[in-house]
């Protein structure tokens, strides 16, 4: 019988999201409507829910139009087109990753996961059967994990690398040449690498002229990797529920879609259209550019707030994706997060997410923030907080 922990982010974000004045610890930026969707596009008619189209199940694999966008944005600057055929079109990217999991790990079979990273992909692997080790970063190395410890973790019966890039919740970036050497690991053991890329395209402080600007998996010639992703986080479109699973290897698309069958016949063709628009070549542009400046001036806010109370709290400044990891503390002694977080939320009416709860007893002191809300949201959630630090501070206690 499967046995799956307690999804701890989630919990916490089920108990309290709808509860608080200012949600900071939301990951997705921020969220659009339709018509300011329509009002990005270049294409100003062609937001247009064909009203004619019969409500079937469509195309089981997901629409041509959509897998054809996503097809051009994986084959950009590389010389080898990615096929549409070789994308698969889920209810998400959590049903993605999931659905990676069932297809092909179980009983006997050795994972390993960069780490820390959303909680589905280590403890869906381990509820199946699988033994998980995690690969650690740390912040005191940028939070880059060493590929020397990544090597001292692959068995004999590993199968499976599972990164997380850009990284939930750190908002660092696993370097283009560690990834290189990522994938020379992987081809000399004959390893699968997921590559959980819902944060990609959120670049807000690397650009692709940096030598080590992270590359897509799919981009760095190895066969052997899956990457998946949404509609949810840098594209703000969380509402339609529309990700994907991508792979240069056929083989791996064909066992994953079988596996499909018993869990998605398909996808909502509504959720569809809106999601080809969205990637389109009038649209995708002008989303991704509003995505990433918001990013960029919320993080300056962010910034400045954590410079002010830089007795209290620090952190690694995030390269990419929305979300920052900031340790909070006295005297240099970690204070209880979730205490803190608690807190923050009774008082201040702010939303964060504990780092030890949500994402391991590692990281007393620890709260994830969501920094690319609305910036109002910020600014506001950030002004309540800064009262909170001055008057309230001092009664949280220190973690154990």
């Amino acid at each position: 019988m499967v046995q799956l922990e307690p999804f701890q982010i989630e919990d916490w974000m089920d108990e309290w999201e709808n509860k608080c004045e200012y949600n900071i610890a939301e990951t997705c930026c921020s969220s659009i409507s339709l018509n300011e969707l329509q009002d990005l596009s270049e294409n100003k008619t062609g937001l247009e829910i064909d009203r004619n189209q019969k409500l079937t199940y469509g195309a089981i694999r997901g629409s041509s139009p959509l897998r054809s966008n996503l097809a051009k944005l994986y084959s950009s600057k590389v010389s080898t087109p990615l096929p549409e055929d070789n994308i698969l079109i889920t209810n998400g990217a959590i049903a993605a990753n999931h659905l990676v999991f069932y297809s092909l790990i179980g009983p006997g079979d050795h994972v390993v996961c960069h780490y820390p990273t959303y909680q589905q992909l280590y403890s869906v692997p381990a509820s199946l059967g699988a033994e998980v080790d995690l690969w650690k970063a740390k912040a005191e190395a940028k939070w880059i994990p060493d590929i020397e410890d990544l090597k001292g973790l692959i068995k004999k019966n590993t199968k499976l690398l599972v990164l997380n890039n850009p990284n939930n919740p750190t908002g660092a970036v696993l370097p283009r040449s560690l990834l290189q050497q990522v994938i020379d690991l992987a081809q000399e053991h004959n390893l699968i690498i997921l590559s959980d890329e819902v944060y990609r395209p959120a670049f807000h402080s690397i650009g692709p002229m940096d030598p080590e600007f992270p590359r897509s998996i799919l981009s760095m010639g190895y066969d052997n990797a899956i990457a998946t992703g949404s509609m949810s986080k840098a594209y703000a479109l969380a509402g339609i529920r529309v990700g994907w699973i991508a792979s240069r290897s056929r083989e791996l698309v064909e066992k994953i879609a079988g596996t499909r069958h018993y869990t998605t016949i398909s996808v909502s063709q509504l959720d569809e259209q809106v999601a080809a628009f969205a990637l389109s070549y009038d649209t995708v542009h002008h989303l991704l550019s509003r995505n990433i400046q918001l990013a960029k001036t919320n993080l300056a806010i962010l910034e400045r707030f954590v410079i002010k109370f830089d007795d209290e709290c620090e952190w690694v400044k995030p390269v990419a994706g929305t979300t920052a990891f900031v340790r909070f503390h006295r005297e240099g002694k970690a204070v209880d997060s979730e205490k803190l977080c608690e807190a923050i939320l009774e008082k201040a009416g702010v939303l964060f997410a504990p780092g030890r709860r949500c994402f391991g007893d590692e990281f007393p002191g620890y709260v994830r923030i969501g920094f690319v809300a609305d910036t109002e949201t910020l600014e506001k959630g950030l002004a309540r907080l800064k009262v909170f630090m001055k008057k309230e501070f001092d009664e949280v206690p220190l973690a154990n």
